[in-house]
């Protein structure tokens, strides 16, 4: 499955089906939440911070937008890692943290909801550590700082 993915630079013209992609993706990992409700706070901050300030690395399958990972080229912040629920172990992630790893080759930073087992465990095999802990101003959850130095 991994030949079939192509990774390409984010367009603009790509902005709705990011926007999807994400609220599909997370409404399958905290089903508990409704994502519907904050759609139009996201759309608003991809346009307004994510889109022009990071560096968006996007995964097609079949012409058709199946992943992305945004990274601050300056601070080496990844924001965020969505892959579409149905490539979840297929190796598309993996690809896209090795983007990640390119457009930030002297590290990498990011918040991860402590109750998120299943990308905790994967930032942990792609050579994340976690450095202390913190709650998410915008949802009130605990997260880890993770960091990945190449070095390390």
């Amino acid at each position: 499955m991994d030949a079939l993915l192509v990774l390409r630079s984010y367009r603009e013209k790509d902005e709705h089906e990011a926007i999807a992609l994400w609220h599909r993706s997370w409404q399958v990992a905290y089903p508990q939440i409704d994502f519907a409700q904050r759609l139009s706070w996201w759309q608003e901050r991809w346009r307004n911070e994510l889109a022009p300030n990071a560096t968006i690395t996007v995964a097609e399958r079949d012409c058709t937008l199946v992943g992305f990972v945004t990274v601050d080229p300056l601070s080496g912040y990844l924001d965020q890692l969505v892959v579409a629920p149905e490539l979840w172990a297929s190796g598309a992630a993996g690809q896209l943290i090795s983007a990640a790893k390119a457009i930030a080759p002297s590290g990498l930073e990011l918040h991860v909801n402590q109750d998120n087992v299943r990308a905790i465990r994967f930032y942990t095999k792609h050579g994340f550590k976690i450095l202390g802990d913190e709650v998410n101003s915008t949802s009130g959850k605990p997260v880890h700082v993770m960091r990945w130095c190449p070095w390390a």
